[in-house]
């Protein structure tokens, strides 16, 4: 063992090491099918030692060698960036670290890299420092518009990290053609003085073709979209074995009442409910889940790749399932009056909402009706009326009896101390081509918070008896947010007007989200608090569930569509038959697991936001001029971003095209542009209308020209010289200019020194 542990961390250690996934790893030192285990055994050895660690991606790395710090680069439009460090931060640096782009080397956005500290400092005395060297690419594959110019071919990446086209060899590669859209994976990574070299993957097609977007949104985020061969006849045999008759091992409860509530459009439905009041007044809440453990069996190749996608992808055009649609949309799929298999978790509550006893079991159930969404609210209403067609005195009784507990559980978790955060999010209105012919901001209303109630209620009963059980298990652990962030939030909110004297304090921070509900501040004041939060995410460890007020959370009522619930029914399969021994994963594979299953989910829902975002760029690129009533949701000493009420897009309006000739200072505490001359000020919530001055959609930028403003001004500020000179303070912004007066513009730079590499090429 000794002797596997020290070649592993040799490895490991040798110069030009890339970080690689554990079964990448053991193939390259040589370790066979047979020496798995073995390698496993000294792979957490090495892990326990500190000598190598595990990525946020699962892959494996050496420790991080004295006097450097890990960090994540995030650059700005200058080229320069910010190092967002690792925790454990050094002792008295809680900034992020500034690295100028000649310091840079090749690294990119994103990109995981480890980093030096230097004696200078910025500005407000913040820390600067310089890459070591790139530990983690953060993709190697990027979408761009292609181009050929001087007898090579060229792709100008899509997004703003990339000022310069990459070189891609001969024109022509793949049969491009000019404006093509194409996939391409990088070879050498530019960088200062140094031009980036790639390969040509694929051909995408026009923007604007039907599916291109789609596909080049897919392809940005590295997303798997084919099942291999064995997965789709895995899932084949599974529904060849289906026999609905069969309910062997199972609780029957194919004639009890039961009921799925979910979106109008969605195409897999994995939970279910059943409710009954019994003696004493309580409530026996029946929660059932698809049972997704008895189709996809550990270590079958269907459960290599749902684990390798880790969750759904629902794009607005597209839907990328975790499982093939034989099961996703059919033998797991709690499906109208179809016998379907079921995990279920029965809770009983007392008449006040407190959970008494709960009990789970393997069943057979058979759904008695469906319901969209916006079908249970008239019901609810109305609830008496039995004009309503297709739905019988006994499922009202039932839909009453679910909002009436439903909101009793509410009540408690917020009174326990739960968040709440009114963030909707933007739904595209697509025609029958799949073009954006409108948008919303998605609903949430009492039928919604009817499931969510059960479905946390079932995750807790889960997490509560995994715990009790003693096992370990992948929880949905939502951290204590950082004392420096809650002090920054204070202070925003107190600027916007609103107290927030407690700012440690959970019921304090629910009571200011409940003050600015209905408010032209409530929209900047939830982007302030999540801000403030830390992410969620997968682990074994205990952190608790800081939003929701919970000790033990676990996510266990989604398995279709999320590979962390298909982990937990397993588990919960394994106490109801009573053979744990047999399923007892290790921390280290927890941790692992945790960290992929957290990594993809973050994917996916990026890629929703800039699907989205291409859709809503689209939309406007024939609207120029098109006036838009919006509210300002940020600020900096750029400009401010402001979002659309009827069409709820966000945009920029540049500091520089704001009328008249005042000079702006950006007044980062109150986030607010500030008049020098006139005193008018531009912060959070303010209400304004705009139109649509500029659509770029390749570099993802929309931009507006503001038209009216009407907010407090401030008193002018007061300064000895003020009639002497309209000349900007450095570090200040000018709405006439948009820039610092004393720079200067260059002009055809950056082509001039492009063709200056090629030349050295």
């Amino acid at each position: 063992m000794m002797n596997l542990t020290k070649q592993l961390i040799e490895y490991v250690k040798k110069p030009g090491y890339r970080p690689m996934k554990p079964k990448t790893l053991a193939k390259k030192i040589g370790v066979t099918k047979k020496k798995a285990a073995k390698f496993d055994a000294a792979l957490e050895e090495g892990l326990a030692s500190g000598e190598i660690q595990l990525s946020d991606s699962g892959r494996i790395r050496s420790k991080v060698p004295k006097g450097n710090h890990l960090g994540i680069v995030h650059r700005i439009k200058s080229g320069d960036a910010y190092v967002i460090l690792r925790e454990p931060k050094p002792v008295g640096l809680t900034d992020d670290v500034f690295v100028d782009k000649k310091d840079l080397k090749d690294a990119q956005n994103g990109d995981e890299v480890l980093i030096g500290l230097l004696q200078r400092r910025k500005g407000r005395g913040q820390r600067c420092g310089y890459v070591v060297e790139v530990v983690e690419r953060a993709t190697n594959v990027f979408v761009g518009t292609y181009s050929e110019d001087d007898e090579s071919g060229w792709v100008q990446i899509d997004g703003k990290d990339f000022l310069e086209p990459v070189w891609v060899g001969d024109p022509g590669a793949k049969g491009a053609v000019e404006g093509d859209k194409v996939v391409i994976e990088m070879l050498r990574f530019p960088a200062v003085g140094q031009i980036g070299e790639a390969v040509l993957t694929e051909v995408l097609g026009t923007r604007g073709q039907p599916g291109v977007e789609t596909q080049m949104v897919i392809h940005e985020f590295g997303i798997p979209e084919e099942f291999s061969p064995a997965a789709l006849e895995d899932a084949r045999l599974e529904a060849e074995n289906f026999d609905e008759d069969n309910l062997e091992g199972r609780e029957d409860l194919t004639n009890h009442t039961i009921v799925t509530i979910d979106p109008a459009t969605a195409r897999d439905f994995d939970d279910a409910i059943s409710l009954e009041q019994i003696e004493q007044g309580h409530w026996l809440l029946g929660v059932h889940i698809a049972d997704v453990s008895h189709f996809v069996q550990p270590g079958t190749a269907l459960d290599r790749d749902a684990e390798k996608r880790g969750t759904s992808v629902y794009l607005p055009t597209k839907v990328i399932p975790m499982l093939p649609e034989v099961i996703s949309n059919g033998l797991a799929s709690l499906q109208e009056n179809r016998v379907r298999y079921a995990m279920s978790a029965f809770i009983e509550f007392s008449k006040e909402g407190i959970p008494i006893a709960t009990r789970f079991a393997r069943t057979a159930i058979r759904v008695k009706q469906r319901f969209a969404y916006e079908e249970v609210m008239p019901i609810l209403a109305t609830p008496e009326n039995e004009e309503i067609e297709g739905v019988s005195p006994e499922i009202r009784g039932l839909l009453k009896n679910m909002h009436t507990l439903a909101m009793i559980l509410r009540k408690r978790r917020f009174e326990k101390g739960s968040l709440e955060l009114d963030m909707p999010e933007v739904r595209l209105d697509l025609d029958q081509d799949g073009n954006v012919s409108g948008a919303h901001e998605s609903e949430h209303d009492e039928s919604h918070e009817i499931i969510e109630e059960f479905m946390l209620a079932a995750n807790i009963a889960v997490a509560v008896r995994l715990t009790d059980e003693g096992l370990n298990f992948l929880r949905r652990a939502h951290p204590d947010p950082a004392e420096p962030k809650l002090k920054a939030l204070k202070e925003f909110v107190e600027i916007l007007g609103f107290s927030f004297d407690r700012f440690q304090s959970r019921q304090d921070l629910q009571k200011l989200l409940r003050v600015v509900r209905g408010t032209p501040a409530e929209r900047p004041i939830n982007y302030a608090v999540l801000r403030s939060l830390k992410q969620a995410v997968y682990t074994p460890m205990e952190m608790g569930h800081y939003a929701l007020a919970e000790d033990h959370y676990c996510h266990f009522t989604s398995p279709i569509r999320r590979y962390p619930d298909l982990h937990i029914h397993r588990l919960m399969a394994s106490i109801i038959f009573d053979n744990l021994a047999d399923t007892r994963p290790s921390e280290e594979e927890l941790i692992r697991l945790g960290h992929h299953c957290s990594v993809t989910e973050r994917r996916a829902e990026q890629a929703e936001r800039e699907l989205t975002k291409i859709k809503l760029l689209s939309y406007f690129e024939d609207k120029i001029g098109e006036q838009l009533h919006a509210v300002i949701t940020g600020v900096d000493r750029f400009g401010f971003f402001c979002r659309g009420i009827e069409i709820p897009a966000e945009g920029l309006v540049p500091v520089a095209t704001i009328p008249g000739n005042d000079y702006f200072e950006f007044d980062r505490p109150a986030m607010a542009l500030v008049g020098r001359s006139t005193g008018e000020t531009f912060r959070l919530g303010d209400p304004v209308l705009v139109e649509v001055a500029r659509v770029d959609v390749d570099r993802r930028e929309l931009n507006f020209r503001l038209l009216t403003h009407s907010s407090p001004k401030r008193p002018p500020k007061k300064t000895a010289q003020r009639d002497q000179s309209k000349k900007k303070p450095s570090g200040k912004m000018s709405a006439k200019s948009g820039r610092k007066p004393s720079s200067k513009r260059g002009h055809g730079g950056g082509k001039r020194k492009r063709n200056q590499n090629r030349k050295k090429r």
